[in-house]
Protein backbone atom coordinates (compact mmCIF):
# COMPACT_ATOMS: atom_id res chain seq x y z
CA UNK A 1 0.00 0.00 0.00
CA UNK A 2 0.95 3.62 -0.45
CA UNK A 3 -0.01 6.57 1.75
CA UNK A 4 -0.04 9.13 -1.05
CA UNK A 5 -1.68 12.10 0.66
CA UNK A 6 -1.74 13.14 4.32
CA UNK A 7 -3.43 16.19 5.84
CA UNK A 8 -4.96 17.79 8.91
CA UNK A 9 -4.30 20.32 11.61
CA UNK A 10 -3.81 24.05 11.48
CA UNK A 11 -0.35 24.63 12.92
CA UNK A 12 2.82 22.85 13.97
CA UNK A 13 2.24 23.01 17.72
CA UNK A 14 -1.53 22.45 18.04
CA UNK A 15 -3.56 19.28 18.33
CA UNK A 16 -5.34 18.79 15.02
CA UNK A 17 -9.13 18.69 15.10
CA UNK A 18 -8.90 16.18 12.28
CA UNK A 19 -6.30 14.31 10.31
CA UNK A 20 -6.67 12.22 7.22
CA UNK A 21 -4.79 10.22 4.65
CA UNK A 22 -5.47 8.74 1.27
CA UNK A 23 -4.17 5.21 0.88
CA UNK A 24 -3.75 3.24 -2.33
CA UNK A 25 -3.77 -0.55 -1.95
CA UNK A 26 -2.95 -2.62 -5.03
CA UNK A 27 -2.36 -6.23 -6.03
CA UNK A 28 -2.84 -8.28 -9.18
CA UNK A 29 -4.60 -10.89 -7.01
CA UNK A 30 -8.14 -10.11 -5.87
CA UNK A 31 -7.67 -12.31 -2.78
CA UNK A 32 -4.41 -10.57 -1.85
CA UNK A 33 -5.98 -7.16 -2.47
CA UNK A 34 -8.88 -8.01 -0.15
CA UNK A 35 -6.49 -9.44 2.44
CA UNK A 36 -4.29 -6.32 2.34
CA UNK A 37 -7.35 -4.08 2.66
CA UNK A 38 -8.67 -6.05 5.63
CA UNK A 39 -5.25 -6.02 7.30
CA UNK A 40 -4.89 -2.27 6.82
CA UNK A 41 -8.41 -1.58 8.11
CA UNK A 42 -7.76 -3.82 11.12
CA UNK A 43 -4.55 -1.95 11.92
CA UNK A 44 -6.35 1.38 11.68
CA UNK A 45 -9.09 0.23 14.07
CA UNK A 46 -6.45 -1.14 16.44
CA UNK A 47 -4.55 2.18 16.42
CA UNK A 48 -7.74 4.17 17.12
CA UNK A 49 -8.72 1.84 19.98
CA UNK A 50 -5.22 2.04 21.47
CA UNK A 51 -5.14 5.84 21.25
CA UNK A 52 -8.54 6.08 22.96
CA UNK A 53 -7.28 3.82 25.78
CA UNK A 54 -4.17 5.87 26.57
CA UNK A 55 -5.52 9.42 26.05
CA UNK A 56 -8.29 11.36 27.73
CA UNK A 57 -11.59 11.01 25.91
CA UNK A 58 -13.27 13.75 27.96
CA UNK A 59 -13.53 15.92 24.86
CA UNK A 60 -14.52 12.95 22.72
CA UNK A 61 -12.98 9.83 21.34
CA UNK A 62 -10.88 9.57 18.25
CA UNK A 63 -13.01 8.14 15.48
CA UNK A 64 -12.19 6.38 12.25
CA UNK A 65 -14.17 7.23 9.13
CA UNK A 66 -13.17 5.11 6.14
CA UNK A 67 -14.38 6.12 2.67
CA UNK A 68 -13.66 4.33 -0.58
CA UNK A 69 -12.59 7.03 -3.04
CA UNK A 70 -11.70 4.79 -5.96
CA UNK A 71 -11.66 1.16 -6.89
CA UNK A 72 -9.40 -0.42 -9.47
CA UNK A 73 -10.19 -4.13 -9.61
CA UNK A 74 -7.35 -6.60 -10.00
CA UNK A 75 -6.47 -9.36 -12.40
CA UNK A 76 -3.86 -10.55 -14.83
CA UNK A 77 -3.75 -11.49 -18.51
CA UNK A 78 -1.48 -14.54 -18.83
CA UNK A 79 1.59 -14.19 -21.04
CA UNK A 80 0.38 -17.32 -22.85
CA UNK A 81 -2.89 -15.66 -23.93
CA UNK A 82 -3.44 -15.16 -27.69
CA UNK A 83 -3.71 -11.41 -27.08
CA UNK A 84 -0.29 -11.16 -25.45
CA UNK A 85 1.29 -13.58 -27.93
CA UNK A 86 -0.07 -11.63 -30.92
CA UNK A 87 1.03 -8.27 -29.51
CA UNK A 88 4.48 -9.68 -28.72
CA UNK A 89 4.89 -11.05 -32.25
CA UNK A 90 3.93 -7.71 -33.80
CA UNK A 91 6.29 -5.80 -31.53
CA UNK A 92 9.12 -8.16 -32.52
CA UNK A 93 8.21 -7.74 -36.21
CA UNK A 94 8.87 -4.02 -35.75
CA UNK A 95 12.36 -4.87 -34.45
CA UNK A 96 11.62 -4.23 -30.79
CA UNK A 97 11.58 -6.43 -27.72
CA UNK A 98 8.31 -6.58 -25.80
CA UNK A 99 8.46 -5.93 -22.07
CA UNK A 100 5.89 -7.21 -19.62
CA UNK A 101 4.86 -5.66 -16.33
CA UNK A 102 1.83 -5.51 -14.13
CA UNK A 103 0.44 -2.10 -13.24
CA UNK A 104 -2.84 -0.32 -12.67
CA UNK A 105 -4.39 0.81 -15.96
CA UNK A 106 -7.77 1.14 -17.62
CA UNK A 107 -7.30 -2.49 -18.71
CA UNK A 108 -7.97 -3.52 -15.09
CA UNK A 109 -11.73 -3.34 -15.67
CA UNK A 110 -11.99 -5.91 -18.50
CA UNK A 111 -9.24 -8.06 -16.98
CA UNK A 112 -11.14 -8.23 -13.68
CA UNK A 113 -14.17 -9.47 -15.66
CA UNK A 114 -12.15 -12.26 -17.28
CA UNK A 115 -11.69 -10.39 -20.57
CA UNK A 116 -8.03 -10.40 -21.64
CA UNK A 117 -6.54 -6.93 -21.82
CA UNK A 118 -3.19 -5.23 -22.32
CA UNK A 119 -1.94 -1.67 -22.30
CA UNK A 120 0.54 -0.42 -24.88
CA UNK A 121 2.77 2.60 -24.64
CA UNK A 122 2.55 5.17 -27.40
CA UNK A 123 6.19 4.97 -28.39
CA UNK A 124 8.97 7.24 -27.34
CA UNK A 125 10.60 7.44 -23.96
CA UNK A 126 9.40 8.58 -20.58
CA UNK A 127 10.11 8.30 -16.92
CA UNK A 128 9.18 9.07 -13.32
CA UNK A 129 5.67 7.68 -13.86
CA UNK A 130 2.98 8.92 -11.47
CA UNK A 131 5.23 11.56 -9.92
CA UNK A 132 5.10 15.34 -10.12
CA UNK A 133 8.07 15.27 -12.49
CA UNK A 134 6.73 12.57 -14.82
CA UNK A 135 7.93 13.17 -18.35
CA UNK A 136 7.57 11.89 -21.91
CA UNK A 137 9.63 12.57 -25.02
CA UNK A 138 7.20 12.76 -27.94
CA UNK A 139 9.90 12.66 -30.59
CA UNK A 140 7.99 12.25 -33.86
CA UNK A 141 9.60 9.08 -35.24
CA UNK A 142 9.22 7.10 -32.01
CA UNK A 143 5.66 8.34 -31.47
CA UNK A 144 4.58 7.45 -35.01
CA UNK A 145 6.25 4.05 -34.65
CA UNK A 146 4.29 3.46 -31.42
CA UNK A 147 1.03 4.25 -33.21
CA UNK A 148 2.02 1.95 -36.09
CA UNK A 149 2.72 -0.90 -33.66
CA UNK A 150 -0.62 -0.41 -31.90
CA UNK A 151 -2.48 -0.32 -35.23
CA UNK A 152 -0.67 -3.44 -36.47
CA UNK A 153 -1.62 -5.27 -33.26
CA UNK A 154 -5.27 -4.28 -33.70
CA UNK A 155 -5.26 -5.36 -37.35
CA UNK A 156 -3.58 -8.67 -36.47
CA UNK A 157 -6.15 -9.38 -33.76
CA UNK A 158 -8.93 -8.55 -36.23
CA UNK A 159 -7.52 -11.15 -38.63
CA UNK A 160 -6.12 -8.79 -41.26
CA UNK A 161 -3.38 -10.26 -43.43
Amino acid sequence: FNVGVIGGGTSVNSIPFESWMEVDIRSESRDELNKAGETFLGLMHEAVDQENKVRSTAQGKIELDMKLIGERPSGETPLSSPLVQTASAVIRAFGMNPTYSISSTDANIPISMGIPGITLDAGGRGGRNHSLDEWIDVEKTASVNGINVAMAILLSLAGAQ
